[in-house]
């Protein structure tokens, strides 16, 4: 039916025009974040964790596309390797409701979540409690942000290397009901992730054939994802 539409353009020249909207995407996504942030966020509370974005998965896959952002990674929730990327949340605590993002950023699927919040996050906060999984125990770290920021990182208690098994039990009733009640405060997090793949299939990059489309594909839907929860 081309000849029908004699002036439309080519799928590739569409393509085309939206990978150059690449930044533009971010910039509004980041911009509906700042300006609307909602009346009931806790301003002293965040949320902290990561998901996967995957443009291929499989342990013996090779990365052919966006080479210059992806790698392969592990993602323990759903056990398999992929490709790809990682989406870093920070976000304001709303009792009751998913948290709402005060920052976003992407890092290589390989990146170590504790290492990706001291880049992306650590220096642009203060006067923060904040909840995250395991991974994010790093005491002198975190003590230093506290006499520095005022910054409080609370998370399940991991276990202590070379400890003894009569110290280990001395602890555990202790240990397993603070760790439960660190991880209600920050399942919400895990909630926003859900709902976010729900809307709008981020997750899902493997149609992706460009550095410049991968970034139109997360912060594309994140925008749209946004423009919908907001409006």
């Amino acid at each position: 039916m081309h000849s029908w539409f004699p002036k439309l353009p080519s799928y590739q020249a569409f393509n085309s025009r939206l990978n150059r909207l690449s930044e533009a995407f971010k910039t509004l996504a980041i911009g509906l974040f700042t300006c609307y942030t909602p009346e009931d966020c806790d301003l002293k509370t965040s949320l902290t964790d990561s998901m996967p974005i995957v443009t291929c998965k499989g342990k013996n896959r090779k990365a052919k596309v966006a080479r210059d952002l992806v790698d392969k990674g592990w993602c323990s929730t759903k056990n398999m390797y992929y490709y790809g990327l990682k989406l870093h949340l920070l976000g304001f605590r709303r009792p009751g409701r998913i948290p709402f993002p005060e920052f976003i950023g992407i890092t290589a699927a390989s990146e170590n979540d504790l290492t990706a919040f001291k880049e992306l996050f650590g220096d642009n906060i203060y006067d923060r409690l904040i909840f995250g999984d395991r991974i994010f125990s790093d005491q002198p770290y975190f003590d230093g942000k506290f006499v520095e920021q005022n910054i409080e990182m609370l998370t399940p208690i991991k276990l202590v290397k070379g400890e003894t098994e009569t110290i280990r039990q001395r602890e555990k009733a202790y240990r397993d009901l603070y760790s439960a009640s660190v991880s209600k405060v920050r399942q919400p997090v895990e909630s926003f992730f859900n709902w976010l793949n729900e809307k709008t299939k981020i997750q899902e990059a493997q149609k992706v054939r460009s550095s410049k489309g991968l970034a139109v594909h997360v912060f594309g839907k994140m925008a749209a994802a946004f423009i919908f929860l907001i409006f």
